[in-house]
């Protein structure tokens, strides 16, 4: 008796979050021409009045990475190289590279995080004085710091087919990025909205970021902790998107080579989708309220 209660329950709960999808659907339906529209507004409102303008969004990661060549290239020389193993051949590769392809889509991951995180009172306008979809906010502001990402990779792709060479593997980078782009998108449907009923959930989140960069592996292989360690990394789902692409860049992997890392992703991809529907839906009608 029990275990019938439980699936119907189960089966409610299903087809609620089925209504709660159809109704984000609805919202973005239509709206195509404004979301594209407003992403490249917010990209050039974000550096308004600035002389080089947008150029600004791979300015500042540039100079990042270059203080860290320096580092690691100039300054802490033993520190210069990594060993892979590619295909059963131990190979040195840069330090530099290695971090550089790292770092591409941390940048992307840390805005994410922190600004999907204030999309919804950094865009309040929207909510307040214009009768705008609450969840296209989250969109236009994620694709708007996509178009960044696009540029940087890019720019860091033309560096590796330089230094490093090409491969069928660098494929793979057209799975990672729109995985990343969606992960990140759902995980701002939880965030922003609950950000918008607490500024001390923001400040938490923007806090704490610089201490999870030194826990995702930018700087270092994550393969080569210990045993314990790399097991409790694997459940890191942003050591997965900067692993994916030294992976599909680098070391000559297809991301199914590591099973079990790519299953908890999935896992962890479905449950921040359902998390973030459930979320959004439960607080956004109170939303206008707040602000």
């Amino acid at each position: 008796m029990q275990l019938h209660l439980y699936r119907i329950e189960s089966l409610v709960k299903g087809e609620i979050e089925i209504v709660f999808l159809k109704d984000i659907i609805k919202e973005h339906k239509g709206f195509g021409k404004q979301i594209m529209m407003l992403a490249k507004t917010e990209l050039v409102k974000t550096y308004k009045g600035a002389a080089i303008g947008p150029g600004w969004a791979i300015v500042k990661p540039a100079f990042t990475i270059f203080v860290y060549w320096f580092a690691f290239s100039v300054g802490i020389r033993h520190l210069g190289t990594v060993h892979v193993d590619i295909h059963g051949h131990d190979l040195q590769l840069d330090r530099f590279l290695f971090m550089f392809v790292g770092f591409i889509p941390w940048f992307f991951i840390s805005d994410s995080i922190v600004k999907g995180a204030k999309d919804i009172r950094s865009h309040r306008q929207y909510v307040t004085k214009v009768n705008f979809p609450v969840s296209t906010i989250m969109t236009f502001s994620t694709i708007s710091r996509f178009y960044v990402h696009l540029a940087l990779t890019g720019l860091m792709y033309i560096y590796v087919a330089i230094f490093w060479g090409v491969s069928w593997y660098n494929l793979q980078i057209l799975f990672y990025m729109p995985a990343m782009f969606l992960f990140f998108l759902f995980l701002s449907w939880s965030t922003a909205p609950m950000c918008a009923f607490s500024p001390d959930l923001e400040n938490a989140i923007t806090s704490v970021m610089s201490g999870v960069f030194w826990l995702t592996g930018v700087v270092y292989n994550s393969y080569d902790l210990p045993t314990p360690l790399r097991q409790i990394m694997l459940f890191n789902p942003m050591n997965f998107f900067i692993n994916g692409y030294r992976n599909a860049l680098l070391y000559d992997r297809w991301f199914f080579e590591y099973k079990t890392e790519f299953v908890i992703f999935l896992v962890e991809f479905i449950a921040v989708f359902l998390l973030g529907v459930y979320n959004y839906n439960r607080l956004r009608k109170k939303i206008p309220d707040v602000l």
